[in-house]
């Protein structure tokens, strides 16, 4: 059995995945923890599957940056993914990264969010009224995905008949961050950007026009700053649009999705949640821990660096395996049981440090409302076939999962 493992860690290839892989992580992050856990790559890259030095990393934004100009370069070459990738939030450092993240976690305030909580529940409702009048339905397109949709879209001012391609745009976005692509998968990427800042050109102008209250209309807080005079560029300004969309749908949709799925797989704490619907804020985190949304980070260190004993140098590209830390018996007992009332539950699932996720409450809340609501109008619902996941790493979540709401 040892030999097995050493044997996977030995053959993982970031750069040539299994199906298997695709279809369950889980072992050959294992075997990477046990034998390997500063995995280097053929490309002079590491691979970090550790909790502790995930967490190392995160925190020291000087010697790890998250800056992706070099590493995104030779994938993008001159274009509009490029472009996109390294002026969006998530991948950038201070001060740049500091500037943009104030003026979008002030929209993001606890006060503006328990506001949002009555126009979400009534959002669900309406979905799983539409829902009940089909009887089988797709958990992912009829539900997961349709609830972050709306979200951002009421936080950008988006009206609801022009939200249409805005999943379609977020899929091929975020589908060209994974380890390899292809030419069609870079084609759709950017024209998926092309469309979108041609529509958020539009929507910015008409917001000038007539701006909406800062304190809740995110677009409107981007385009007049913070009041300290602080601005975003142009470029800035519809770059991180996008990145709000992306980030707020792709996590949300997989922590829903993710969520019944694995509910449906673990009867006893299916039941459990149902006859203890207060647990379900533990249930979030144990969801978010058991099956990251988002499986994998990047940094790039800027000098010399020591991780787990390894030395590497200046300009090494680190890949941060947040699915294996979320599962590291150092830090999770037990860490392959499904337990929606685990505490503590310090998951790596928002990441840590400066680049913890702005909108991780807002996500939070999703969650809780979704799973609550619906387990309490369809108790008795099953997975009905096999799901589909799309073939993706990074992001970790389904497709399609077809579902039978049963009586």
């Amino acid at each position: 059995m040892e030999t097995a493992s050493s044997e996977l860690a030995a053959a993982f290839d970031l750069e040539r995945l299994t199906p298997a892989f695709y279809d369950n992580p889980y072992p050959t992050y294992h075997a990477l923890r046990t034998h390997q856990p500063v995995k280097r790559l053929r490309n002079g890259g590491y691979v970090l599957t550790r909790y502790d030095d995930l967490v190392a990393v995160y925190k020291n934004t000087a010697l790890f940056s998250s800056d992706k100009k070099r590493e995104f370069a030779p994938k993008y070459g001159d274009s509009l993914l490029f472009e996109h990738h390294t002026t969006s939030l998530v991948f950038n450092d201070p001060p740049a990264h500091t500037r943009v993240r104030r003026l979008i976690t002030g929209a993001l305030s606890p006060r503006a969010i328990a506001g949002m909580e009555p126009d979400l529940i009534a959002l669900v409702e309406r979905l799983l009224d539409a829902m009940a009048a089909k009887g089988d339905v797709d958990l992912i397109e009829d539900f997961a995905a349709a609830i972050p949709i709306e979200v951002i879209g009421n936080l950008l001012g988006v009206p609801h008949d022009e939200r249409g391609p805005l999943r379609d745009w977020s899929l091929a976005i975020l589908g060209a961050l994974e380890p390899v692509i292809g030419a069609e998968v870079f084609a759709r990427g950017n024209e998926a950007i092309r469309d979108f800042l041609a529509y958020l050109e539009t929507l910015i102008a008409r917001r000038r026009a007539a701006p909406g209250d800062p304190e809740h209309d995110v677009l409107t807080r981007l385009i007049q700053g913070d009041g300290t005079g602080e601005q975003l560029t142009a470029k800035e300004l519809l770059h991180n649009c996008i990145f709000l969309l992306n980030a707020g749908h792709e996590t949300t949709t997989n922590l829903i999705g993710n969520g019944l799925v694995a509910l449906d797989a673990n009867l006893a704490e299916k039941q459990r949640l149902i006859a203890q619907p207060g647990l379900a804020r533990t249930a979030v985190e144990e969801i978010l821990r058991y099956e990251s949304s988002n499986q994998l980070g990047n940094r790039i260190t800027t000098a010399e660096a020591t991780i787990g004993g390894v030395t590497m140098p200046a300009n090494t590209s680190l890949t941060l395996c947040i699915g294996a830390a979320n599962r590291d018996p150092a830090q999770f007992p037990d860490p392959d049981r499904f337990d929606i009332a685990r505490t503590p539950n310090r998951h790596l699932a928002f990441a840590t440090g400066p680049h913890q996720c702005a909108g991780m409450a807002l996500a939070r809340l999703e969650g809780v409302i979704a799973l609550t609501r619906f387990l309490a109008r369809f108790p008795n619902y099953t997975v009905d076939g096999a799901p589909s996941r799309g073939g993706r790493v990074r992001f970790r979540g389904y497709l399609r999962v077809p579902c039978r709401l049963g009586g």
